[in-house]
């Protein structure tokens, strides 16, 4: 899904592909491979032989366990290390994917790989729970939300940080799910904001790979558009910039009404399939895996038929201060 996000966009991407599967892990099943660490840096190294490896950003999702992360870094680090007398000529999107709702669903072992990699990224991409462990920080109300990012840009001097699916509810609110965001100061403050989205009563899967692969094109097109940032180390904004105005929060908020658009559309063509499959079988005995996989595949994002969302969406979720 994010490659087809990138390119739909207008990005020239090289893909290495860490697993091999026949669907989504949506469906509860699935055949295929993941790739192993090794084949993750032949891929590399095969770029490199054919001077193929002159990137200006880099997207890294999920990774099937810590020699995959760690030979990740690897990679990452070297495209850094090569834009070193370039600032701003290379910039790392990482997205920690470790799992959800409290609990990992990776390897225990992938925890401190991640710890040890994200010093190195520029925008890392955690939900809660993934900025829970990475921090340490138990995330129950507005203050420790602070206080995670505040120590995940103190101790691995992570320039932006863009924490997803905050749920922390409040007595009488109406259902919804935040996203706050901060890019630091020049001392490592925080400049934070949130921006908050009606729920959406439907699960989805692949969700976070268009997150990230919107944030990549649209951080970098908020930072094109402000004069002169393209040119600093990490594209951090200077200290006298507001966090409304952070190129972040901008791009944050048409990521968002992207994200909103295509997945009201889904949630609309997956209710009308699931009527017309309702209608057919009319109560008639359905084993309850069948069921589910037909609920899966109604609820597929439908991307291909709402480019117009990606490339051109009415922003309706605005920044607002912490």
């Amino acid at each position: 899904m994010a490659t087809f996000v990138m390119q739909s966009l207008g990005c020239e991407v090289a893909a290495l592909n860490t697993v091999q599967f026949s669907n989504h892990l949506g469906y509860g099943q699935a055949k295929g491979t993941r790739a192993t660490a090794q084949e993750i840096a032949d891929l590399y190294e095969g770029l490199k032989d054919s001077y193929l490896d002159q990137f200006d950003m880099m997207l890294s999702g999920y990774l099937p366990g810590a020699p995959s992360v760690e030979a990740v870094g690897v990679i990452a680090r070297d495209l850094k290390y090569k834009a070193t007398m370039k600032p701003g000529s290379f910039f790392w999107v990482l997205d920690p994917v470790m799992g959800d709702n409290g609990h990992l669903y990776v390897a225990e072992d992938v925890v401190p790989a991640y710890k040890g990699l994200i010093k190195d990224a520029d925008l890392i991409l955690p939900n809660q729970f993934e900025a829970e462990t990475l921090s340490g920080v138990k995330i129950v109300d507005m203050e420790t939300l602070k206080q995670a990012i505040t120590k995940l840009h103190e101790q691995y001097r992570i320039p932006h940080i863009l924490i997803t699916s905050i749920s922390l509810l409040e007595p009488g609110a109406v259902t919804s799910l935040s996203v706050v965001g901060s890019t630091f100061t020049s001392g490592a403050t925080p400049r934070m904001f949130r921006i908050q989205i009606p729920a959406i009563d439907c699960f989805f899967s692949g969700t976070g790979d268009m997150f990230a692969a919107l944030m990549l094109v649209r951080f970098r097109e908020a930072v094109y558009n402000t004069k002169g940032l393209m040119s600093k180390d990490a594209w951090v904004s200077d200290d006298d910039v507001k966090a409304l105005d952070l190129p972040l929060a901008r791009a944050t908020e048409k990521v968002l009404a992207s994200m909103h658009e295509v997945l009201t559309k889904t949630k609309e063509g997956r209710d009308a399939e699931m009527d017309k499959y309702n209608q057919r079988v009319k109560g008639a005995g359905e084993d309850e895996k069948k069921l589910r996989l037909v609920k899966s595949k109604a609820a597929e994002v439908r991307l291909v038929r709402n480019l117009s969302a990606l490339r051109d969406p009415e922003i309706r979720f605005r920044a607002e201060d912490v």
